[in-house]
């Protein structure tokens, strides 16, 4: 059987899919641009939907490279994505209730600045590993749940989901059945205790919209037919492994 790696690199600016061997050669590259959103002076976001499409497609657009000739081909999935970008969504509808507000994005300033006039900067670094900045999820988190219409409400009831792009990609891909983030993109919210490793330090923030932490090696769900033509186990978060077998007709 022959074993191939294929490489997802979602980033600020574009969707990278990489197929290498399994003696780690590059054999195909695509990249896909997704739209950069500025509604205002210091604000970015990204359109989720199409960063979720821009991936499927990334990845289709590698198999058709493939000249497979009817060999039974086994695939691998790795995904690293941009960190501290952040995605609220319905769990319902499976649509994103906003914009993914961006790790450049300054719309969470005034909400950081009363947290530190409120003195909780040696509280959250303390617990975070991090200073209290716009940078991070938690204050875009908190921003979306507070402006888009009945958010907060719907939060509370439990119809919403936040995560960072590996978590929104993870739901995506095993349609629903798994909302999921890992330590390293958890740690970069402002909102994972890094001393338990289990909890979530949360300040303005409904903790249970959050995915599970778990490790890069657990075994996570299923894929859905439209990636690979076939049901297949996934593995991992932000080292997201795919293994099917493919025969290509």
């Amino acid at each position: 059987m022959i074993s191939r790696i294929i490489t997802i690199d979602q980033s600020t600016s574009a969707t990278k899919a990489m197929l290498f061997s399994e003696d780690c050669e590059l054999l195909h590259r695509v990249n896909i641009e997704h739209q950069q959103f500025y509604p205002q002076i210091g604000w970015v976001e990204h359109d989720a939907e199409e960063i979720y499409k821009n991936t499927i497609e990334a990845i289709h657009c590698l198999l058709e490279q493939e000249e497979v000739n009817g060999k039974d081909i086994s695939y691998s999935l790795a995904i690293t994505n941009q960190r501290e970008t952040v995605v609220v969504w319905n769990r319902h509808t499976g649509k994103s209730v906003y914009h993914a507000v961006v790790w450049q994005c300054q719309r969470g300033a005034a909400i950081c600045k009363e947290l530190k006039d409120k003195g909780y900067s040696e509280l959250v670094q303390r617990k975070t590993g991090l200073l209290i900045d716009p940078y991070f999820s938690a204050s875009g988190a908190k921003w979306i749940l507070d402006n888009v219409e009945n958010g907060r409400e719907l939060a509370e009831k439990g119809d919403l989901l936040m995560g960072t792009i590996d978590s929104w990609l993870i739901w995506k891909l095993t349609e629903g059945r798994k909302h999921l983030t890992d330590y390293t993109n958890a740690s970069r919210t402002m909102l994972f205790n890094i001393h338990t490793l289990v909890q979530l330090f949360v300040v303005y923030i409904i903790i249970f919209i959050l995915g599970i932490i778990v490790l890069d090696t657990v075994f996570l769900n299923q894929t859905h037919r439209k990636l690979l033509y076939e049901v297949i186990p996934v593995y991992g978060s932000i080292r997201l492994f795919i293994t099917s077998k493919f025969k290509k007709q």
